[in-house]
């Protein structure tokens, strides 16, 4: 047996989320429908992260355990060939321990949420950034957002339907910088709660549009409940970008 890895990108617009759904399409289920067509046996593929409906993943980490002697290469030419049409792809393919695991040997996870602030519509990239026709201040998202980074009870950020044990977690960084009309929100950590990258997101934006203060960010983090929070973003700009090991 031979484990590898997989470095994965997705669009996220037609699926339910990364992991298998019995009620819609999912990136879990179309690589491991793709696997068994290819190795001929049910093979389970586990990532590092569970992204939701509508997100998207540049350098998602996966891995799946391979009976057959295969290459890297034909593995992830093979299994490529086998997602089309699905908007999946395996960008990269590598042998790797067998107790290297992607989700629980992974020590960091990044995201970046991308924000198109302009009036005029979205027409090469709706579904995949999140549109605001309102003035946002970055700078005053960047000073708002540092109040979210350490170790808090992250209570407000995240779902009700979080299925974490502990709302404890511990933001390593939140940025948030402009390039022209393209505002890009980049959160590293450990690992993140249901919703909570998304739930930081839209209340940064209410101090970007002066609908909140830097002190409203505290005060929703101090409240440690659901109903504090001011708005959360959709899932149409958040990408999962990368995995420390």
């Amino acid at each position: 047996m031979t484990r590898f890895a997989l470095t994965i990108e997705y669009d996220g617009r037609p699926f339910m989320g990364w992991q298998r759904q019995d009620h819609g399409p999912s990136i879990q289920a179309a690589v491991e429908r793709a696997a068994a067509a290819m190795l001929g046996a049910e093979t389970a593929v586990h990532a590092a992260g569970r992204t939701d409906a509508g997100v998207h993943a540049t350098a998602m980490r996966a891995h799946l355990d391979v009976m057959k002697p295969l290459t890297p290469f034909r593995l992830m030419e093979g299994l490529n060939a086998l997602l089309r049409p699905d908007p999946v792809a395996i960008l990269a393919c590598e042998a790797v321990a067998d107790d290297w695991h992607a989700r629980f040997s992974c020590t960091g996870r990044v995201y970046i949420y991308r924000i198109v602030n302009r009036r005029a519509p979205l027409a090469l990239e709706r579904g995949l950034a999140w549109r605001v026709p309102t003035a946002l201040d970055a700078a005053a998202m960047h000073d708002a957002a540092q109040r979210l980074v350490g170790r808090h009870d992250f209570t407000t950020f995240r779902s009700v339907h979080c299925q974490a044990s502990s709302p404890l977690r511990t933001l390593d960084r939140l940025d948030v910088t402009r390039d022209g009309d393209q505002i890009s929100i980049r959160a590293e950590a450990r690992s993140f709660l249901h919703h909570q990258v998304r739930s930081m997101v839209g209340c940064l934006a209410l101090v970007g549009r002066g609908q909140w203060t830097v002190d409203d960010i505290s005060a929703a983090l101090a409240a440690r409940d659901r109903a504090a929070l001011g708005l959360n973003a959709p899932p149409d700009g958040l990408y999962f970008v990368g995995a420390r090991y």
